[in-house]
């Protein structure tokens, strides 16, 4: 099994940044991707951004140019560095990782998540 473990979410003004981290544990193998998701009160989860294991990163469009992912490979670690943030940005983001387990089982793994809320 693989777990995800997030970090560094919070309450903070509009106009102002949070780092998320995510640090993956267990039988890895291997890490394909990496991504962050959110999910707001009353909304559906939606994507955010993700990563590949050689460091291509895509974002959705409404936090291009604000948020930037990156990943430690050796720290099996992926951060969203969150600037500009919105009130609209309020949410319980999850971290996400697939890959190859150990024993070439492919996985799909969701963190527990971590609240970041914007106040106007």
């Amino acid at each position: 099994q693989v777990q995800l473990v997030e970090s560094g979410g919070g309450l903070v003004q509009a106009g102002g940044s949070l780092r998320l981290s995510c640090s993956a544990s267990g039988s890895i193998f291997s890490i394909s991707t990496m991504g962050w998701y959110r999910q707001a009160p009353g909304k559906l989860r939606e994507w955010v951004a993700v990563i590949t294991s050689r460091g291509f990163a895509s974002y959705a469009d409404f936090v291009k140019g604000r948020f930037t992912i990156s990943r430690d490979n050796a720290k099996n670690t992926v951060y969203l560095q969150m600037n500009s943030l919105k009130p609209e940005d309020t949410a319980v983001y999850y971290c996400n990782a697939k890959g190859v387990a150990q024993g070439v089982a492919p996985y799909d793994s969701w963190g527990q998540g971590t609240q970041v809320t914007v106040s106007s």
